[in-house]
């Protein structure tokens, strides 16, 4: 595997495969492990390092690209596919809606011949391979697929390194195995496996939305029984995002310390939600504070998306912006939050910081949300999943859960990031390789009730199905005093599946998904349509 350096020295560009006058290449392998660190002999600044990985894909060999946050799509693919492009909606649309924050499109080429994804690859076939990234601290470590020829290359992303006459740094570092099998055993073994608490419990946004109020959230608590043990109060609290201390009067005139009570006295974790890297346009934090905002080299306050009134990055090299993020959380632990849902946390390196990676600018953030909030539980959202490990208790491994199978068309062959029940089970199933091991996945909500929602009855035990076989997190927002009892069968088949359930093994079978588990002592097997949605 021969390894280019890519970088520049002033204003002029170089690339070189072994030491020069400019830099020293020191590379070390061993059976599984390749590492690559530089030596600059003169000032430089870096922007990739990479090679091939010497595996070549046929057309029917399945492989898995990693998507770059919780949200981005992540399955099992074959060459023939094509990766969306949300360039491919209409500028008009894009900046209407800043559909290209979401996502790594923004600061990554999308060219049709390549498949991309970060961090963790591996591919089954004729060809096996796993590779994964040990060096996330410093970048992200990008595997893309030609489509023409089958070749898998990887980079470093190293792009925002500089380094001085006399430093080192390793810009490469990864694991590799020959197959799937080995591969998750070696993925164990250097991360270390975890075993997170399971929470099965419920949350407030996919029924109402932020539409909520104190009668609302009151009136779903009373119904829980033991079998929970969180109850967690989403978007809506707030009179405005970014001004999180700020309970809206209205919808929770008593505030949230009593309900926090009223939560515990049921024997449950107290749960809630915040975004804590923006604020939208419309909050005291937006209009009163523009100094905490992080801004183009223009002036402009960098846009994370078009949710709310449009909402903007926080500047984490302001003091006073770090500040407001650590106060809003000890607001919540004081009135005795135990578990913390991050929400929309690719906002922390979506701009760029000057002498960082994106991905240093990622764990330093995480990182600083863990030293806040000490040992409560934390559940990462819209965050890049190796930046998470050793800094999150739980993940959400996909995006939201919609409340029927798929998006509008338009967004389905372009948005990467988008609402989709169709995606989330998908990225539930593929990424499960992650569960206990970087943290435990959340796969997003199950939904069992007939109002509001326009899945089918098959999709409904499809999802909560596949939810409970997968994941660390089973969540729902149904009022499940409204449940009958055929709803209650299937809810607690789904929890015995939750606690005891083993899964042996899943793969692509064309649009289907195979999957053989244990439960109870019993080798049981089921085959997921992931065009329809539903168990066969």
């Amino acid at each position: 595997m021969s390894i280019e350096i890519q970088y520049r020295v002033g204003r002029k560009g170089f690339s070189t495969k072994e030491s020069n006058a400019q830099l020293q290449i020191e590379e070390k392998k061993t059976e599984n492990r390749h590492t690559v660190t530089i030596t600059a002999k003169t000032d430089l600044k870096l922007k990739y390092a990479g090679g091939k990985t010497g595996v070549r894909l046929t057309g029917k060999d399945r492989f898995f690209l990693n998507g770059y946050q919780s949200w981005t799509d992540s399955k099992e693919s074959i060459r023939l596919e094509v990766e969306n492009n949300i360039y491919r909606l209409p500028p008009s649309l894009i900046r209407r809606f800043s559909f290209d924050r979401y996502g790594d499109a923004k600061f990554y080429f999308y060219f049709r011949p390549l498949l991309h994804g970060y961090d963790v690859f591996y591919s089954r076939g004729k060809n096996n391979s796993f590779f994964f990234n040990m060096n996330s601290a410093v970048s992200y470590l990008i595997f893309q697929v030609s489509r023409w020829t089958g070749k898998v290359y990887y980079m470093a992303d190293l792009r925002g390194l500089s380094l001085r006459a006399g430093e080192s740094l390793t810009v490469l570092d990864y694991c590799f195995a020959p197959d799937y099998e080995s591969g998750v055993q070696l993925f164990r073994k250097m991360f270390s496996v975890k075993t997170p608490e399971k929470i099965f419990g419920y949350t407030s946004w996919y029924n109402y939305y932020q539409d909520i109020n104190e009668a609302q959230i009151l009136r779903d608590l009373e119904a829980l029984d033991d079998r929970f043990n969180l109850f967690q109060i989403d978007d809506g609290y707030e009179t405005y995002v970014g001004d999180w201390i700020s309970v809206d009067p209205k919808k929770f005139p008593n505030g949230l310390s009593p309900i926090v009570e009223k939560i515990h006295a049921k024997g449950l974790k107290a749960g809630i939600w915040l975004a804590p890297f923006v604020a939208e346009e419309k909050s005291d934090v937006y209009r009163n504070h523009p100094e905490w905002l992080r801004r183009t080299k223009s002036g402009k306050p960098i846009k994370c998306g078009g949710n709310w009134s449009g909402f903007y990055a926080l500047d984490l090299e302001n003091k006073e912006a770090r500040e407001h993020i650590e106060k809003s959380l000890r607001f919540f632990m004081d009135q005795g939050f135990d578990f913390f849902k991050l929400d929309f946390l690719y906002a922390a390196n979506l701009p760029e910081y000057f002498g960082r990676t994106r991905s240093m600018v990622a764990e330093e953030a995480y990182a600083f949300l863990r030293r806040v909030l000490g040992d409560r539980l934390i559940l990462g959202c819209g965050a890049t999943p190796f930046n998470c490990a050793g800094k999150f208790d739980y993940l959400r491994v996909g995006p939201d859960v919609s409340l029927e199978f798929d998006d509008i068309w338009f967004m389905r062959i372009m948005h990467r990031e988008r609402i989709s029940t169709k995606v989330t089970l998908q990225n539930t199933v593929y990424r499960s390789f992650l569960n206990g091991v970087l943290f435990g996945n959340d796969p997003d909500v199950f939904i069992l009730r007939d109002e509001n929602v326009r899945l089918s009855k098959e999709q409904k035990r499809a999802l909560l199905t596949i939810n409970s076989l997968f994941g660390s997190v089973l969540m729902t927002s149904d009022n499940i005093a409204g449940y009958d009892g055929e709803k209650e069968e299937l809810l607690n088949r789904a929890i015995n599946c939750f606690y005891h359930a083993q899964v042996l093994s899943y793969e692509r079978d064309g649009r289907r998904i195979r999957i053989e588990y244990l439960l109870d002592g019993e080798r049981k097997n089921l085959v997921y349509d992931t065009k329809k949605g539903v168990l066969l």
